[in-house]
């Protein structure tokens, strides 16, 4: 009961994040300072990108990287901020729902554990009272040979008598 609402929880929060990045992305451009912040992160970010295409495209890398202009950039950054923070709720709640799923593991687990446990001690029990049956049957068995030897003894010792009795 408790995983559908988990999931349905988990979309509710991604579906919630896109319109709140949208609004970061929105007002990210109007603070001054912030603006400014999210400048620098984003021509870094041009840099550091545009090196990495030269790099993998075999160009040369040490001619001069032209700086984005200030609208670029701030879009630029504001929409990188945006989908990170789509990206980071999107991690936190996969995060989230491997701890749970983990926890959920533990539980059976443990629970396997137990009824292993359970089956462990009640075949040590049933090995024990076998054990004793096997003694109280041979005590038996004892008793019942000593009890034919008794009873065989004293009908020969009968048997004599009687056959003595009839032939006088």
């Amino acid at each position: 009961m408790i995983l559908p609402i988990a999931k349905l929880g988990t979309l509710a929060l991604k579906t919630i994040c896109k319109p709140i990045g949208k609004r970061i992305k929105k007002e990210a451009g109007f603070h001054p300072q912030f603006r400014q912040f999210i400048i620098n992160f984003a021509q870094a970010n041009h840099r550091l990108t545009t090196k990495l295409q030269r790099q993998i495209y075999g160009r040369a890398t040490d001619v001069a990287i032209r700086p984005l202009n200030e609208e670029k950039a701030v879009q630029a950054a504001a929409d990188l901020l945006g989908e990170l923070f789509v990206f980071t709720v999107a991690g936190v709640a996969v995060i989230l729902e491997v701890q749970r799923s983990a926890r959920s593991e533990a539980r059976k687990e443990e629970l396997r554990r137990r009824e292993l446990q359970a089956m462990k001690q009640r075949d040590e029990d049933l090995s024990v009272e076998i054990n004793l049956l096997k003694h109280k049957v041979a005590e038996l068995e004892q008793a019942v040979k000593g009890q034919r030897h008794g009873i065989l003894s004293f009908m020969q010792s009968h048997g004599t008598e009687d056959h003595n009795v009839k032939t006088t």
